[in-house]
């Protein structure tokens, strides 16, 4: 079963090594299907918004490193939704199921519609209106190559449509998941969203959002707590940029004055929960890179801090999540899941 493993892995990596991926920094507005990076999730989205050396039975984990799952997992199904900023609603639903002798494999769709907008002419005379959407499917395979190591591969078919503009592209996410023998330790590594836009919405192709990522969580053996730590966008360490108006003269230059402690940290997402029972948790996280490129300097807020908390009701565990983007306003994150098999 680790040679199937390995020669999906294989495939994987000759097919969208073709598309030549190319790798460097993210930065907003540089990419294509950038909604691949959105939290779906309440639970992770209290962490921060990114967490991928997480290990604890959730499905929506899989989302972010497709390592994460596992046998645990059959037959759980899980609903995100996501009420976004303005009329942008996005969620993802998805399903797992387990074969013996073969693996775990999952299937999820991610979608987001941006709203109603007018249609207009030239002269600014409105003649109607369009919507726009995009939807990837999540379909994950993982294996347990050992007691204590994991690997996991998902594919992800995407398709985008603005008006009349429509585009399609093929991605993909690589992980490995690593658990200590007594659980209280878990890591995890994915290669995020590798792969290529198959047809642009215009002649030219686009980059897709590629990033290295890296994390670790600790439970504490003897207190109520877990601590994760995630390192993102590990292909640049410079996460400088510069917004330029028309006349190509630059009107924001975010992070160019950032100090070496400051860069560092605006790689990392930060995330504590706390655990008083076996069905409820509370969890809180922090955000360096949001919170210095989208707090107001006069009045920072808790810009970049998440929070949130999940309980179990019957068979449904229910969870919410909020995240300070900025002053002007919290995303709130709503999921629900539960194991089909339980009924």
């Amino acid at each position: 079963m680790i040679k199937i493993f390995q020669s999906i892995l294989a495939i994987v990596v000759l097919v969208f090594s073709a598309g030549q991926t190319p790798v460097s920094a993210q930065r907003a507005g540089e990419y294509v299907f950038d909604f691949l990076n959105l939290t779906n999730s309440a639970r992770v989205g209290a962490l921060g918004g990114n967490q991928v050396g997480m290990d604890v039975n959730d499905l929506n984990f899989v989302f972010h490193n497709p390592a994460a799952l596992n046998p645990n997992l059959s037959h759980q199904a899980t609903f995100n939704f996501v009420p976004y900023v303005s009329d942008i609603r996005y969620g993802y639903a998805g399903y797992a199921h387990h074969f013996n002798q073969v693996g775990t494999f999952s299937l999820g769709i991610h979608n987001i519609n941006y709203g109603s907008f007018d249609r207009a002419d030239e002269q600014g005379n409105i003649t109607g209106t369009f919507s726009a959407a995009e939807y990837a499917i999540h379909l994950a395979y993982s294996k347990t190559l050992s007691p204590k190591l994991t690997a996991g591969v998902a594919v992800k078919p995407i398709i985008s449509n603005f008006e009349n503009y429509n585009s399609t592209g093929l991605t993909a996410d690589i992980g490995l998941m690593y658990k200590s023998a007594d659980s209280l330790f878990t890591a995890g590594i994915t290669l995020k969203n590798f792969g290529s836009q198959l047809k642009s919405y215009y002649d030219e192709t686009e980059p897709v959002p590629t990033d290295l990522q890296i994390g670790i969580c600790k439970k504490l053996r003897h207190a109520p707590f877990r601590f994760s730590i995630t390192a993102q966008h590990l292909f640049d360490w410079d996460t400088k940029y510069e917004v330029k108006d028309g006349n190509d003269e630059v009107v924001d230059d975010a992070g160019n004055d950032a100090n070496g402690f400051d860069q560092l940290m605006r790689h990392m997402v930060l995330g504590v929960e706390f655990l008083p029972a076996k069905n409820f948790h509370v969890g809180f996280g922090y955000n360096h890179r949001r919170r210095q490129e989208l707090g107001i300097e006069s009045k920072m807020s808790t810009t970049g801090f998440s929070w949130g908390f999940g309980f179990r009701v019957y068979k449904f565990h229910f969870a919410y999540g909020s995240a300070r983007y900025h002053l002007a306003g919290s995303s709130n994150h709503f999921s629900i899941s539960t194991n089909l098999s339980s009924f």
